[in-house]
C-alpha cells in the first residue's frame, strides 16, 4: 500500500474518470430536463432535446454507476459510501453533490484506516 494520501496510477485514473463522468452525468441531466421542458411544456414543442440528450444521459448514467463501483474498489470506500454514490446517481445533479462531498470528506484519497484486502 502506498503512503497515506498517495494515489497509485490506477487510482488516479479511476478518480479522474469518476469525477469527469460525475460532471458529464449532471450536464446530460440538464440537457435532458431542458429537452423534456421543450417537449412537454414549451409553446412550440420539439422532441430533439430528448432524442439527443436521452441516449447521452443513459450512457453517462451507466458509466457513472460502473465508475462508482470501480472507485469503491480502488479508493477503498465503505459500503455506505458506495451506496450513497449509487443513490446520488438518480436525482438530477446529485452526482456532482456526491463528488464535492466525497472530496471534502477525504473519500477521494485512500487512507490506511480504510485499507482492506483487494481480491
Amino acid at each position: 500500500m502506498p503512503a497515506t494520501g498517495v494515489l497509485t496510477s490506477r487510482q488516479r485514473l479511476v478518480l479522474r474518470a469518476f469525477t469527469t463522468v460525475a460532471v458529464v452525468e449532471a450536464l446530460t441531466w440538464v440537457g435532458l430536463l431542458t429537452g423534456m421542458y421543450l417537449k412537454y411544456l414549451a409553446t412550440d414543442t420539439t422532441e430533439v432535446g430528448v432524442q439527443v440528450f436521452g441516449p447521452l444521459h443513459g450512457a453517462a448514467f451507466v458509466a457513472y454507476l460502473v465508475l462508482a463501483v470501480l472507485a469503491w474498489r480502488a479508493l477503498r470506500w465503505s459500503w455506505g459510501t458506495l451506496l450513497t454514490a449509487l443513490v446520488c446517481s438518480v436525482p438530477p445533479l446529485f452526482t456532482v453533490v456526491f463528488e464535492v462531498w466525497a472530496a471534502r470528506t477525504g473519500r477521494l484519497t485512500p487512507t490506511r484506516t480504510r485499507e482492506r484486502v483487494l481480491v
